[in-house]
């Protein structure tokens, strides 16, 4: 090669080099999470589609922002790009919670059908705060974690009970057990030290935190099938090349199609890996799931009455199916 041959490769190379962009995504579970694993994909799919021009480097397990932290750090512009788990905005609106309300969808045919009904809403709320979501996955569907079979919804009162969002508060209130706000790192911690004594999680998180360690019991109530979400900062977004937008976009539409596999797949193996290691995988007693359903429809009524406009549009549009 010629030396202007070299001159016009060593520009070439350094504009490509400018134009390379780093961006910092937080997520708030560990490594070993389907979440987390999806994300790291959805992050690789970006750099191929874009040769690199858009690294998204991956901070998991909280370890750049606290859970409760990530989304304003995304709206404020301190990173890019986030994820959290979606109903924990309930505050903000009912209509980012509906996912984790009980017995409401309870299968991931309803968690689809109700997140088809969500997403417009979700999308227009989040674009008032300059946010753009880019996939939501399903959790597995919630069950009951416990020291001994719980028969009926009498057995959980006065029980410690972890929550992770409004609705799970108002839950455990409503069967009399004490709501304890612990995020999915501190389970094991909790629960040894006496702060919590049961819960309603995902087999993916029971398995991840060792259930087995602190507790006997894992009671399929198949609650609820809550989301997480990714968003993205608009302004960075809009700043980015036409093409990695488009990069961008299409590996978020796989990401949330192999997320929701991933999820139903989760699902099955990690009951399978807490029987594995002695726990009593329990179904419901009838009476435990009248006393459930009667909850879930007095938690109904109530959100009826104080839900915005835009969120009994998701609520009608979810039952008119």
């Amino acid at each position: 090669m010629n030396r202007l041959a070299l001159a016009v490769a060593a520009a070439m190379g350094i504009g490509a080099a400018a134009h390379a962009e780093t961006w910092d995504m937080p997520t708030p579970y560990g490594d070993g999470t389907f979440h987390t694993v999806n994300i790291r994909e959805f992050a690789a799919d970006v750099a191929a589609a874009t040769e690199n021009g858009l690294e998204i480097e991956v901070h998991s397990a909280g370890s750049l922002f606290p859970h409760g932290e990530i989304k304003n750090a995304v709206r404020s512009g301190q990173v890019p790009a986030g994820e959290f788990f979606l109903s924990t905005l309930a505050n903000e609106d009912l209509a980012f919670g509906m996912d984790s309300q009980p017995f409401l969808a309870t299968s991931y045919a309803d968690a689809e059908a109700l997140w088809a009904a969500q997403k417009p809403v979700v999308e227009e709320l989040l674009a008032a705060q300059g946010l753009m979501p880019l996939f939501s996955v399903a959790w597995p569907a919630q069950g009951l974690y416990t020291n001994g079979e719980i028969r009926t919804v009498d057995d959980l009162a006065g029980l410690r009970f972890r929550a992770y969002n409004p609705a799970l508060e108002q839950f455990a209130a409503l069967a009399k057990a004490a709501p304890v706000q612990v995020e999915a790192a501190d389970i094991p911690q909790a629960f040894t030290t006496g702060q919590v004594e049961a819960m309603i999680t995902s087999p993916s998180t029971g398995a991840d935190s060792k259930a087995w360690d602190f507790v006997n019991t894992y009671t399929q109530i198949d609650a609820w099938v809550p989301k997480n979400i990714v968003v993205v900062n608009r302004r960075a977004f809009d700043r980015l090349d036409e093409s990695v937008q488009t990069a961008i976009l299409e590996a978020a539409a796989s990401a949330e199609a192999r997320g929701w596999e991933m999820s139903k797949a989760e699902a099955a193996a990690k009951t399978a890996e807490m029987a594995a290691n002695g726990m009593t995988i329990a179904a419901p007693s009838p009476e435990l799931v009248a006393g459930l359903q009667a909850i879930g429809e007095e938690m109904l009524a109530q959100w009826k009455n104080d839900a915005s406009p835009e969120a009994l549009k998701i609520l009608e549009a979810y039952q008119a199916r």
